[in-house]
């Protein structure tokens, strides 16, 4: 089950990486603008095991953000009830992370260890807000926080209004305790849907001011569909309800994308056609046919070759 968790969110990161951006805003203070370059790295790290074949560990992900002072961040995603050993196992990441990266001169080993974040997407009374790395060395103590980022406790207008739009796949989340109540109550299962409506309606609203593209749109939409099968397998009204809104979504995205392809190829004839009489300036014809210019100076330079 974890896995689809997992899958979706390297996904919508490795596809909409932009959307990082915020979240690493609100995990850890800073001030990024979202126009940053991000690079990532390989996710698969093998842990040397002194008796046994090598461990391979794959984070969820290793990143880094060049803004005035290029930073590397390392964040997981877990649905799974707190119990130490992810606190061991992130260690072993970043070690790994650290020490593949690391730079020897003159025989000084120098290792940079990643900002580390947790993103939880279940909260128990047990979940932290934090976790604490301690490390004891002959050269002294060197300890530090690993900040925990708690998704349940995000409303929709937190989500939107801090942009923190790579959480809306895992918002379902946040409602999971009263499935049972959705699945039997129709008036309850109307007022989530209503909820999953609105989400739609504001993503189309961000697309329309140009904030995400429809690619962004569409994988965020594509991924919560994918969650919400997965935790409401035993709650078939809540699966089924909230489902179809979102892949009616996509079946609407889909349509409006193969409209949208079909009106601007019958746009391109018509500027094509108008090309050929030569009878208009490239400008006149972009107003015309509701084309750019760049475009029609395209198909214009298409004709000579």
């Amino acid at each position: 089950m974890a896995n689809i968790y997992d899958g979706a969110f390297r996904t919508i990161l490795n596809d909409c990486r932009k959307l990082i951006i915020p979240v690493i805003n609100e995990i850890f203070g800073e001030t990024y603008t979202g126009e940053e370059e991000i690079q990532f790295f390989p996710n698969e790290h093998f842990i040397d095991q002194q008796d046994e074949a090598d461990k391979e560990r794959i984070t969820d992900t290793n990143f880094t953000v060049f803004g005035k002072i290029p930073k590397k961040y390392h964040i997981e995603c877990e649905s799974s009830l707190p119990d130490g050993r992810i606190t061991i196992r992130l260690f072993e990441y970043d070690a790994q992370i650290a020490l593949d990266e690391g730079e020897v001169t003159e025989e000084t080993l120098t290792v940079t260890f990643p900002n580390t974040a947790v993103l939880y997407l279940r909260t128990y009374k047990k979940t932290p807000d934090k976790m604490k790395y301690v490390i004891i060395t002959p050269g002294g103590t060197v300890q530090y926080d690993v900040p925990i980022m708690k998704v349940q406790k995000y409303s929709l207008d937190d989500i939107f209004e801090k942009r923190l739009l790579m959480l809306i796949p895992f918002y379902i989340f946040s409602h999971e305790n009263s499935f049972p109540e959705y699945n039997s109550n129709e008036q309850k299962l109307a007022e989530l849907k209503a909820e999953y409506q609105e989400i739609l309606e504001r993503l189309d609203e961000l697309e329309q001011q140009g904030v995400i593209g429809a690619f962004d749109k569409r994988t965020i939409i594509e991924l919560s569909n994918d969650v919400i099968k997965e935790i409401a397998q035993k709650y078939v009204n809540v699966q089924k309800g909230v489902g179809d809104i979102m892949g009616g979504a996509l079946i609407e995205t889909s349509a409006r994308r193969l409209k949208n392809e079909a009106e601007n190829e019958t746009k391109k004839q018509t500027a094509l056609k108008l090309l050929k009489r030569g009878k208009q300036t490239v400008e006149e014809i972009a107003e015309d046919t509701g084309l750019s210019i760049t475009e029609v100076e395209q198909l214009a330079g298409l004709q000579t070759v």
